[in-house]
């Protein structure tokens, strides 16, 4: 093997899909086109809570051009679920789940329509008669937790997914030694993904007697395992394909299209009918059919000493779970951390629980639970800084968590604790200074306009990496060494998704590096569960470490075989992440996670005095991400992540009233444009290396997006005087907040 004398890690190479991409060459899911194949549409609820006493499909079937119409005793097993198998894949009578006959959101499915054609598919559809019994919605999951209430899942005995508690030291003590304390209640909103490309797909046997199933999503094998399931099937009956796909954030961990269309194929090939079935769903079919962030209402209550000492946390966190678990155990249990944020407090008291309503599912969302504690503690720690008239970084840098100290679930964090240095980095770059009396910065001078106001706000976080609370967590992946007396050629196998954050080019990096070979030798199999074994989902800022740490482990492995002379060197490898706990029912002691990043952000902005609107001038954000595998990928998900998370606090308003959704789409649910973007935003990488992860690197695409909310809300304060409890801070409420409306 001849030595290769450029390092590929740590350089800011092409992405290996950017071309495919800009030249409109790359397929996503809704661009493939196979003979013969047929066009599904599905029915929707469109209501959020009732008995599906009948369904008529005589007149749908009567249809020129239909070709089968599917309903719930059309699923062999029908209940499917990532973390709770509590969803019905139709809802109607006569299946084999015993509460399947009920719609708990607008967007639970009923029928699927298999047509000729999408015009015909929606005749068909909307012929298809339905009687329900409407049962009482519960949108308010206070209410849901009254005891007299309805159950939505009566298999649960009460209107709650799950529940989480913190006793850590004594809190009435605790709070007994402060000389400051502060209560507040938080609301965090809803938010959707409005990924690029709503969910489409394509289904068909391949040539070797498979259902393969060509669609979006974040973990391929999970996929398979539920479509698998679903249809009572061996896994290996079953092949999952990801393609290009257009964004995801955690919006395509859940099920949307994967089993109807695996079904139809199977149940028209009973029919002797062997063609190819694809869907697109419409923007409107998109919102009201996948999970959103979980809106929470948090009431939280800090203590701090005088010379700026936390000394009691107590939070009580509501998440409004939706109509399916979903994901909320895992978010609730990241908030749940996150709620304490990267401080040190020797009296903690957490009571948290995720709740059943008939709004549409929560679910995983990028940061996963944290931007909503961080939204919390992130302003304790503003509004207490204030009380003690202390400088928000000099307070935040008196009570970061410290190598060895215990954290609110009487564990240690990993080493590698970095939340000083991502602070003192984005206080830098905003003009804070340090002095022998800590750090400070100047106030902005009064402005003199009569239309504008000027703040600046600061925040920070942390975000694990990986799935976290006992979650057995493995990646593998393929390396295979090609050419006689030097390496000539390299296949990288790997099922991690590369949802647009650029986990293939990073998987190529970090596989030439390790094999000392040049870039454009490395071929990529990527995400076809044919090809592959599991890589866990592409999630939870895990990819990067997890998938790396398996490249890096297979191609050691080839090499080691190809130095013993075998051609081709042929290497299979699964890298096992460090173990961690659950949570304890009672005190909430844990190993919670095994490694961390560490971000903070300060954010500059103008307010209109008269229309309310807010314009962000600048966001600084320094972020530890170990090691920048490419560095310009690095800097795209800071700056993507900032914008998305600008939409997040100021434009994106969902509304749900009664379990109906009002913004349906583009048009009533804004997201930002390029006039609503930060006018700058400062990336400052840190790269203080990981012990245990690829060349040193740790996870990083939620990070940017976690402090962004609290940092700007403290902005507004220093601009306004007026604190904001709850967001998005739309032109209305800031006008209500001043005072004006």
């Amino acid at each position: 093997m001849s030595n290769h004398e450029n390092s590929w890690v740590g350089r800011s190479v092409d992405r290996i899909d950017s071309a495919a991409k800009v030249t409109g060459k790359a397929l996503y899911p809704g661009d493939y086109q196979l003979p013969g194949q047929l066009i599904m549409k599905i029915v929707f609820a469109e209501r959020p809570h009732a008995i599906v006493k009948s369904i008529d499909i005589s007149a749908a079937m009567s249809v020129t051009g239909v070709f089968t119409v599917l309903t719930a005793n059309d699923v062999p097993n029908n209940f499917y679920g990532l973390m709770s198998p509590d969803q019905p894949v139709l809802c109607g009578p006569d299946s084999n789940n015993p509460y399947g006959d009920r719609v708990r959101f607008i967007g639970d499915q009923i029928a699927v329509v298999v047509a000729e054609d999408e015009e015909t598919a929606k005749k068909a559809a909307k012929l298809i008669k339905i009687e329900f019994e409407d049962l009482p919605v519960i949108s308010d999951p206070d209410h849901a937790l009254d005891p007299d209430v309805v159950l939505l899942h009566p298999t649960l005995g009460k209107n709650e997914f799950c529940h989480f508690q913190v006793r850590h030291g004594d809190i009435e003590q605790g709070f007994a030694q402060a000389d400051v304390i502060i209560e507040s209640e938080y609301h965090t909103p809803m938010q959707e993904h409005a990924y690029l490309q709503p969910e489409a797909g394509i289904a068909y046997y391949d040539d070797k007697g498979r259902i393969t199933v060509v669609v979006a999503g974040q973990w391929a094998h999970e996929d398979r395992q539920q479509i698998a399931h679903s249809l009572n099937l061996p896994e290996d009956e079953v092949r999952v394909i990801y393609p290009a796909i257009g964004g995801a954030f955690g919006g395509r961990e859940d099920m949307s299209v994967q089993i109807v269309l695996a079904l139809a194929v199977m149940k028209l090939k009973e029919l002797g009918i062997n063609r190819p079935v694809k869907i697109v769903w419409d923007r409107r079919e998109s919102i009201i059919g996948h999970h959103k962030r979980h809106q929470y209402k948090i009431k939280t209550k800090w203590g701090a000493t005088k010379d700026g000492k936390l000394t009691a946390i107590q939070a009580d966190i509501t998440a409004d779970g939706g109509a399916y678990m979903y994901t909320s155990n895992k978010v609730l249990g990241n908030a749940t951390l996150m709620v304490a944020g990267p401080y040190f407090a020797p009296n903690v008291w957490v009571d948290s629980k995720a709740v059943c309503t008939n709004n549409n599912p929560g679910g995983a969302f990028r940061g996963f639970g944290a931007p909503q504690g961080c939204f919390a503690a992130e302003m304790q720690m503003n509004k207490l800084a204030e009380a003690l008239g202390m400088d928000p970084v000099e307070f935040r840098l008196r009570n970061v968590i410290q190598e060895g100290q215990e954290s609110l679930t009487g564990s240690a964090l990993p080493h590698g604790i970095t939340i000083a240095k991502v602070i003192e980095a984005a206080a830098t770059s905003a003009r804070w200074e340090k002095s022998e009396k800590g750090w400070w910065r100047k106030p902005l001078m009064p402005s003199e306009s009569k239309e504008k106001y000027y703040g600046i706000g600061f925040a920070s976080g942390y975000k694990n990496i990986g799935f976290s609370f006992g979650a057995f967590e493995t990646s593998w992946a393929g390396v295979e060494l090609y050419g006689t007396t030097e390496i000539e050629r390299v296949v990288v196998k790997h099922a991690g998704a590369d949802v647009g954050q650029g986990a293939h080019t990073a998987f190529k990096q970090i596989a030439a590096q390790t094999l000392n070979v040049p870039l454009d030798i490395v071929e990529m199999v990527v995400s076809d569960t044919a090809e592959t074994s599991s890589s866990g989902s592409a999630s939870a800022s895990r990819l990067t470490f997890m998938a790396g740490n398996s490249i890096v482990g297979a191609a050691k492995e080839s090499l080691r075989k190809w130095k013993d002379e075998e051609r081709p060197a042929i290497a299979r490898y699964t890298y096992r992440s460090p173990e961690t706990t659950p949570l304890d029912p009672v005190t909430g002691e844990s190993i919670p996670n095994f490694a961390y990043g560490y971000v903070a952000e300060a954010i500059e902005v103008e307010v209109d005095k008269q229309t309310g609107k807010v314009n962000i001038l600048k966001v600084h954000c320094a972020d530890d991400v170990g090691k920048a595998i490419n560095p310009l990928q690095v800097r795209g998900q800071v700056e993507g992540a900032v914008v998305q998370a600008a939409g997040y606090s100021m434009l994106e308003n969902f509304i749900q009233e009664n379990g109906l959704v009002k913004t349906d789409n583009l048009a009533t649910y804004l997201i930002p444009t390029i006039m609503d973007i930060p006018s700058e935003t400062k990336t400052i990488i840190l790269e203080e290396q990981s012990d245990i992860g690829p060349f040193g690197a740790k996870g990083m695409a939620e990070m940017p997006f976690i402090p962004f909310s609290p940092a700007l809300t403290a902005a507004m304060h220093d601009a306004t005087g007026i604190w904001f409890d709850a967001f998005p801070l739309t032109e209305e409420r800031v006008l209500k907040g001043l005072g004006i409306l």
